[in-house]
């Protein structure tokens, strides 16, 4: 491996975590090892303390990576990736595109992007990994894609949602322009639009959108077999609960931080992961 490309990270993030335990063994560790993927290459991304010309170097060397691991000459530290993808029959421009979304982090703060951005932008960071997930989930490529499609834009916009506070940390802010303008907020810097009274109203389109999103994500998995669906139905109904409580909470300040009660997630797990 590149010396700039770290090893893969241990899995974290109790939601993912849990419904990754519910797959059988060879599955759950072939999604640890695209989480230790996705979770490298975004913990560049996000280090903010360090020059963009260093971290574009580094996504640079996991491209080299990961065409090496195409190649079948894999880098010690990625031989149990390499064997999942050639279990699942995992497609290269996925990881691509998983890289050029930690790639658009990385080449300058995103601040309000337009609509067609912000989707480009979740098409890369989300539904890639979900268009591996469902590989290794089972699922047939046209049901597999469309869910990854569906499901990976309501995962993150809720994850938009939820982290607006963190991402305003990071000189981020990823509610769309459409979405502020049409609020009355004319600012894109992340501490002035998070401090707006007219904050919830510009939230509007994108909690609308995500519940839109999760609606067309559980019309695929009712069509899909059971077994291959539970771990998606369990982060759908994780997530899903999420945006709920931040729906109740609002998005004007002050905002209190919100996560998924533990016996919400434990009776998702007992639902999906179970029966």
């Amino acid at each position: 491996m590149n010396a700039a490309a770290p090893s893969l990270p241990a899995p974290r993030g109790s939601s993912f975590y849990a419904a990754m335990r519910i797959l059988p063994r060879d599955k759950r560790q072939a999604m640890f090892e695209i989480y230790g993927f996705c979770r490298a290459v975004d913990d560049i991304a996000d280090d903010c303390s360090r020059p963009r010309g260093d971290r574009r170097n580094e996504l640079q060397a996991w491209r080299t990576d990961m065409k090496a691991v195409f190649a079948g000459t894999a880098p010690a530290p990625l031989l149990e990736l390499a064997r999942s993808i050639r279990a699942y029959d995992l497609q290269h421009r996925d990881f691509v595109a998983i890289i050029d979304g930690m790639e658009m982090d990385v080449a300058a703060d995103i601040r309000a992007p337009d609509w067609p951005t912000l989707n480009l932008y979740c098409d890369r960071v989300a539904c890639a990994v979900g268009r591996l997930s469902t590989r290794i989930f089972g699922l047939d490529a046209s049901a597999g894609d469309a869910l990854a499609d569906h499901l990976g834009r309501a995962l993150q916009l809720t994850n938009i949602l939820r982290d607006l506070d963190e991402d305003r940390v990071l000189g981020r802010l990823y509610l769309p322009r459409e979405a502020l303008d049409q609020a009355g907020i004319a600012d894109s810097d992340p501490a002035l639009v998070l401090g707006s009274p007219a904050l919830d109203a510009a939230a509007r389109p994108v909690v609308e959108e995500a519940q839109r999103q999760f609606a067309l994500a559980n019309e695929i998995m009712r069509g899909c077999p059971r077994a291959a669906v539970r771990a998606p139905r369990l982060m759908a109904a994780a997530y899903g609960a999420i945006l709920e409580r931040l729906v109740r909470r609002g998005f004007a300040p002050p905002r209190t931080p919100v996560k998924l009660p533990l016996p919400r997630l434990l009776l998702a797990l007992v639902r999906y992961g179970l029966f």
